[in-house]
C-alpha cells in the first residue's frame, strides 16, 4: 500500500513488495530549543582525542612561556587564555588547516573547535597574532612533547632515521635578484623615497598654510592632513635590498676565503710529502700539477745518477752495471704524464679567467632563504628542513638551514638526536627497558669521509642510489669475507652488500619519508607562513611538535593501559 500524494511525508507506515515495515521521516523542528545538550562535555563522546589533548596541554605542558608576553590587569576586554589559544592551533594543524581564518570559522561551525575555545571563539587575528608572537617557544615545546612521548612509552631508538625536505618560504622565486639587480632596486627604491618625502614635503606645507587659515578664519578641520607612517618613512623594503646586498658580498668572501684555505692546505700537503686525498681544489691545480712534475722529474733524476753511479763502479772493476739503462728523465712516461697534467691545468686555468663566474642571487622579500633544487626537477624559494625520526614515527631532533646539500647537516643532527636520546631514556616508563640508539640510517645525499669517519652511534650510509645498492648486494657472494682495504667509503659500501647491511638499509625510506609525506599531502604543509630563518625553524619545530602529540594521542586510543601519569 503506498500513500497519497497529500499524504507524503506525514509519518504513516509503508508496507514495502518484501513485507518490511519502514517508519515516517524524522521531524525537522528547527524552532526547538535545546537541539544540541547544554553541557558542553556530552557534546563529544568521553574518549574523542581532542578531550586528551586538552588535558595534556593544561596538565602536562609548561605553557608558562606563552603566558610571559600576555599583559593582563588594566582597563579594557579580558584576553584569551593561552593556553586555550594553542590547545586551538595543535589540533587545528593536525588536521591539515593552518589559516587563521578558517580556524574561526572553524571555532563556530565544528563541535570539537567549539569545545577547545568553550564557545567564545577568538577572531582570526587574534590567532594570528598568538601565533606570530610565540614564535620563539616552539622549540620549547617541541622538547616538551618528546618528554611526554617518551613517558608513554614511544620513541623508538633501536633504528633511527635522517633525511631533509624543501618546504617553500613565504617568497617567491621570482623575487631573486643578482648583485647588479639589487643596487639597480636600491636605486629605484631611494628615488621613490625621494619622491614621497617631496610628497610629505608638500602635503606637511599645505597642512601648515591650512593650519594658519585656520587660526585666522576659524577651525574648519580637527586637524591638518598627515601622511601615513608607511609612507612617510618606508624603510622596509630597501634594509632587505641592504641586507641581500650585504649577503651576496659576504658570500663571495667566503668562498674566495675557503677557496685559498683549500688550495693552500692542499699545497702544504703536497710540499710535506703527503699525497691528499679527494679532488685537488681549482685554485691549487696548477702549482699542485708543477709540483707533481717537479717532484716526478726529481725522482727520475735520482734513478738516473744511481744507475751512473753503478756503472761506474763496475766499469772501475772491468764489470758492466746490472739492470736495464734508465729512459730518461724527460722521456720517462711518468714525467710527460705529469707534464701533460701542467698543461691541462694551465689551459682549464686561462679558460676559466676568460670564463663568466656564476651569479649570486638573494631574494629581496625573504633574504635568508635560497632557491633550492627539487628531486624530481625544478626548483623552490625555501629552506631544507631535517628531521630525525624514530622507527615508531615519533620525530626527535629537527633543523633547518639555507644549503641544498644534506651532507652538511649531519653533525649536528646527530649531536641533536643523542640528545634526544638521552632526554628519551629518562623519561621512559619504569618497567619498559632502557632505549637507546642502535643505528642511525642516512641516504647517498650524507655520505662524505668525514661524516662516515665522525664519533657517534652506529650508521650506514648509502654510497649510491637504492637500486646499485639493491644490485650489488644481490651480486655481493652469500658467505662471510674480511672487508675489502680502502677508505670509509669502500668499507661502508662492503657492509652494504651484506645481507644485514641492505636489510637494515630498507627500513631508512619508511621511516625517514613517511613523516614528509604525510605533511606535504595529508597536511598541506608546502609553505612556510612567515619570513626568515628564525621563523622558518620555529615553524618547523611546531609541525613536528603536533606530528609527535598526534602520535601520542593515537597511542593512547590504541593502547588504554597507556596513560599519562
Amino acid at each position: 500500500m503506498v500513500g497519497c500524494l497529500e499524504c507524503r511525508g506525514t509519518p504513516l507506515s509503508v508496507v514495502g513488495n518484501n513485507g518490511v515495515v519502514a517508519k515516517g521521516y524524522r521531524p525537522v523542528d528547527r524552532d526547538q530549543q535545546f537541539l544540541i545538550p547544554p553541557d558542553m562535555r556530552e557534546w563529544l563522546s568521553p574518549t574523542h582525542p581532542v578531550w586528551t589533548l586538552i588535558d595534556i596541554v593544561d596538565r602536562h605542558l609548561d605553557t608558562s612561556v606563552f603566558h610571559a608576553g600576555r599583559r593582563t590587569g588594566g582597563v579594557g576586554r579580558a584576553g584569551y587564555n593561552p593556553d586555550m589559544l594553542l590547545t586551538l592551533l595543535i589540533w587545528a594543524w593536525s588536521k591539515g588547516m593552518r589559516s587563521s581564518r578558517q580556524i574561526e570559522s572553524a571555532c563556530t561551525d565544528v563541535v570539537s573547535y567549539r569545545v577547545i575555545c568553550a564557545g567564545d571563539a577568538p577572531d582570526h587575528a587574534t590567532i594570528s597574532r598568538f601565533r606570530k608572537d610565540n614564535h620563539g617557544a616552539c622549540e620549547e615545546l617541541f622538547t616538551q612533547v618528546l618528554t611526554v612521548a617518551a613517558r608513554v612509552g614511544l620513541g623508538s631508538l633501536g633504528t633511527i632515521a635522517l633525511d631533509g625536505v624543501k618546504i617553500a618560504s613565504n617568497a617567491s622565486i621570482n623575487a631573486n635578484r643578482s648583485a647588479e639587480g639589487l643596487r639597480a632596486a636600491a636605486d629605484a627604491e631611494a628615488a621613490q623615497a625621494r619622491a614621497r618625502r617631496i610628497a610629505a614635503a608638500a602635503v606637511q606645507a599645505h597642512a601648515d598654510v591650512d593650519a594658519a587659515e585656520d587660526e585666522l578664519y576659524g577651525e574648519d578641520d580637527p586637524g591638518p592632513g598627515q601622511v601615513p607612517e608607511e609612507l612617510a618613512d618606508p624603510t622596509s623594503r630597501a634594509k632587505r635590498i641592504a641586507e641581500a646586498l650585504a649577503q651576496i658580498k659576504a658570500e663571495e668572501q667566503a668562498r674566495e676565503s675557503a677557496r685559498n684555505a683549500a688550495a693552500e692546505g692542499h699545497l702544504e700537503q703536497l710540499d710535506a710529502g703527503r699525497f691528499p686525498v679527494g679532488r685537488v681544489p681549482v685554485a691549487a691545480r696548477v702549482d699542485a700539477a708543477r709540483t707533481r712534475l717537479a717532484r716526478e722529474i726529481a725522482r727520475r733524476e735520482v734513478v738516473e745518477t744511481r744507475y751512473r753511479q753503478r756503472a761506474a763502479a763496475a766499469a772501475a772493476s772491468g764489470g758492466k752495471a746490472k739492470g736495464k739503462v734508465p729512459v730518461p728523465a724527460e722521456e720517462h712516461h711518468r714525467v710527460v704524464a705529469a707534464r701533460s697534467a701542467v698543461a691541462k691545468a694551465t689551459a682549464e686555468q686561462a679558460a676559466r679567467e676568460h670564463k663568466t663566474p656564476p651569479v649570486l642571487r638573494r631574494n629581496i622579500t625573504d633574504p635568508q632563504s635560497r632557491m633550492q633544487p627539487l628531486r624530481g626537477g625544478g626548483w623552490v624559494q625555501g629552506y631544507n628542513c631535517q628531521a630525525f625520526t624514530a622507527e615508531d614515527g615519533i620525530i626527535i631532533a629537527t633543523g633547518v638551514g639555507t644549503s641544498s646539500a644534506d651532507v652538511t647537516y649531519y653533525q649536528q643532527m646527530v649531536r641533536k638526536a643523542v640528545d634526544a636520546a638521552t632526554l628519551i631514556a629518562e623519561n621512559a616508563p619504569p618497567q619498559a627497558p632502557a632505549p637507546s640508539i642502535g643505528i642511525m640510517l642516512f641516504d647517498a645525499g650524507y655520505c662524505s669521509i668525514d661524516n662516515l669517519d665522525a664519533p657517534g652511534p652506529d650508521r650506514l650510509i648509502a654510497t649510491g642510489k637504492s637500486r646499485d645498492l639493491e644490485a650489488a648486494a644481490t651480486a655481493a657472494p652469500s658467505s662471510d669475507h674480511a672487508p675489502a682495504p680502502g677508505n670509509s667509503i669502500t668499507r661502508m659500501a662492503e657492509r652494504l652488500a651484506t645481507a644485514e647491511g641492505i636489510d637494515t638499509y630498507r627500513k631508512r625510506s619508511h621511516i625517514a619519508e613517511t613523516p614528509f609525506g604525510h605533511a606535504k599531502h595529508n597536511l598541506g604543509f608546502r609553505r612556510f607562513t612567515s619570513r626568515g630563518l628564525d621563523r622558518a625553524t620555529s615553524e618547523w619545530s611546531f609541525h613536528a611538535a603536533v606530528h609527535n602529540i598526534s602520535k601520542i594521542l593515537t597511542h593512547l586510543a590504541a593502547a588504554p593501559t597507556a596513560a599519562l601519569a
